[in-house]
């Protein structure tokens, strides 16, 4: 096969067995790889009414077919689960290192199954793979488990691992590969640990065969060259990384402030990515094959480590009230250690600082922990950590702000859509991002299809933000392009710069295939749909596709986007009907035999 290895990697934990399986190169093209594969074989092999931390659920590691190829940003793969977090579909994306040495070493896929009666981790070194006895890493950090299985194994092993967060099963655990890289949202840590996995080591020496060589070098050449020219990609990016975005979305009025009561905070200048640049970056730390070299290395005190990125410095920061970015390095560093998504535990702090100044938490819930009043840097240092605690306060923040407001008598002050938490940007002001906010296939999430992208960066074309016009045709192309680059194993950056026709250039040379930029879409919009196959007969219906209360019925007070408020009422029927779904937000079956899709 070209792009695909053809193998498709069978871990039964319960049985402790290991098969190597053929990969329907049918069905891999029909999905494109990645993403959309994992969601294939989670349908047909998941019933999604299962309990998510349950033995029948099962976690699946997927490459695409350009994972591990020399392709700009060639590095992407696909944790894909069924969510503890939201009950949805998951489908968690990382970069770094490990997904390419998962390819190198032979295998286009992984799926777990089952739950080992004690811990393990995985060995995978080419075509060998086995089990072995984890019950001395468990319980250790992240860093701790990688280095103990580094100088086990050699220091050329790729590792990927989960922290004492999804140990203890909390529903926003991350799976973390290469130390800072992480398979974030949605939970999908927490369904390692409840299987016992606490670790996965790949070593790969092999190549991905490649249909065209020539021709891959051409395209190559066609991305590269607009890769750099693009203000995005060959400036903003390299030069700052992705908190470049901190000042320009406070300038619009959307960075969302003390869990979304304000639109713009006025020391945004201190946490933004000119200052990190000036005062904490030690160095760049790209990912497999990238010329955009967005990772930082940054530095505080004595804390070091990969990142904070722009969602984590805005959860961590305006969001929690807070100007101290050291103190947002150290939380990000201390989410890596556990294992938590940073976005939804800084998004948890945030929402346990409102029920902490309404009286809903007191002070002797705190336990002698930092007071949650805004603007305490203390508070989200100390409040990360004992996300790890098996008990008491910092266990309920482990289980994310839907699930805590709760507990607390008020869920309306948790800013999620599905469970999950939402990013940084405050829909009200930007009404295309808010509608694939509230249709997202996995919960609040903003790269399911990044509306930023036109209407506040310009790119493909400036659209006016304020405007209702064309914005559910718009979310829709989006969500279906998003799809499509997941799943052929690129980064969703690289879309500043490509559009369709140069992603399906890229996968026709490797894979000898003969896709239009149309297909490619096209496929996006099948993965699209099965995901929400999957999440209807899992019960998660219309209803569900909403906002928070606060985004739809309260005015923005102040700064460029005063007065607005989340229009969903009137853009989302007309989602449904850009998607060809019927009016209750469910895929007519004309549309999936089009698609190609058997419901």
């Amino acid at each position: 096969m070209n792009g695909y290895n053809g193998k498709i990697l069978r871990v039964d934990l319960g049985k402790m067995t290991i098969k190597t399986q053929p990969l329907d190169e049918k069905q891999a093209q029909k999905y494109i790889g990645g993403r959309g594969l994992a969601s294939k074989i989670l349908m047909d092999e998941v019933d999604p009414g299962v309990d998510a931390l349950s033995p029948e659920n099962k976690l699946i590691f997927a490459a695409g077919p350009l994972t591990g190829t020399n392709t700009p940003t060639g590095g992407r793969y696909m944790v894909v689960t069924k969510s503890p977090l939201t009950g949805t579909i998951a489908s968690s994306n990382s970069g770094g290192y490990w997904g390419a040495e998962l390819k190198l070493a032979g295998y286009d896929a992984i799926i777990f199954e089952g739950k080992a009666a004690a811990p393990v981790y995985l060995n995978i070194s080419d075509d060998n793979a086995e089990l072995k006895d984890a019950s001395h890493l468990w319980g250790k950090a992240v860093s701790d488990t990688t280095h103990a299985l580094e100088k086990e194994h050699g220091e050329k092993v790729r590792v990927a691992a989960i922290g004492p967060a999804g140990e203890k099963l909390s529903k926003i655990a991350a799976v973390m590969n290469d130390l800072g890289r992480a398979a974030g949202r949605s939970g999908v840590g927490a369904v390692m640990g409840s299987k016992n996995l606490k670790a996965i080591v790949v070593r790969g020496t092999k190549k991905v065969n490649i249909a065209h060589p020539e021709k891959l070098k051409e395209a190559f050449s066609v991305c590269m060259e607009k890769i750099k020219e693009n203000g995005v990609t060959g400036q903003g990016l390299p030069s700052y990384g992705t908190a470049i975005l901190v000042n320009i979305i406070n300038e619009s009025g959307v960075f969302p402030t003390n869990n979304f009561q304000l639109s713009a905070f006025d020391k945004a200048e201190e946490i933004s990515g000119e200052t990190l640049a000036e005062k904490y970056l030690q160095k760049k730390d790209p990912c497999f094959r990238c010329p955009i070299a967005c990772g930082r290395y940054c530095k505080a005190d004595d804390i070091e480590g990969c990142g904070p990125e722009y969602e984590t410095i805005w959860a961590y920061g305006s969001d929690c009230g807070v100007s101290d970015l050291g103190s947002i390095i150290k939380a990000n560093y201390w989410c890596n250690e556990i294992g938590v998504d940073t976005i939804s535990a800084g998004a948890t702090i945030a929402a346990a600082m409102e029920l902490y100044h309404k009286g809903y938490i007191k002070k002797a819930d705190l336990n002698g922990g930092p007071e949650l009043v805004w603007g305490n840097a203390e508070a989200i240092v100390e409040w990360t950590k004992r996300m790890a605690d098996s008990d008491g306060l910092g266990a309920k923040l482990a289980q994310g702000s839907y699930r805590l407001c709760q507990m607390y008598g008020a869920p309306e002050l948790s800013m999620t859509v599905k469970k999950q938490e939402l990013p940084a940007y405050d829909p009200r002001g930007i009404q295309g991002h808010g509608v694939q906010y509230a249709t997202s296939n996995r919960g609040g999430c903003h790269v399911r299809g990044y509306m930023i992208s036109p209407e506040i960066l310009g790119l493909p074309e400036k659209l006016d933000r304020f405007s209702l016009e064309g914005k559910p045709e718009w979310a829709k192309i989006f969500q279906d392009f998003t799809a499509a680059i997941d799943s052929c194993g690129l980064c969703l950056f690289t879309s500043f710069a490509l559009g369709a026709d140069d992603y399906a250039g890229l996968v026709n040379a490797v894979c000898g295939t003969s896709l239009t930029g149309d297909d490619f879409i096209q496929a996006g919009e099948r993965i699209w749909n099965l995901e929400k196959l999957y999440n209807l007969k899992a019960g998660i219906d219309s209803s569900q596709d909403t906002l928070p209360g606060r985004l739809l019925n309260d005015p923005i007070s102040d700064g460029p986007s005063k007065g607005w408020v989340h229009k969903l009422d009137q853009l989302l029927p007309k989602y449904y009907e850009a998607r060809g779904w019927d009016v209750n937000g469910i895929p007519t079956p004309e549309r999936l035999k089009q698609l190609g899709i058997d419901a």
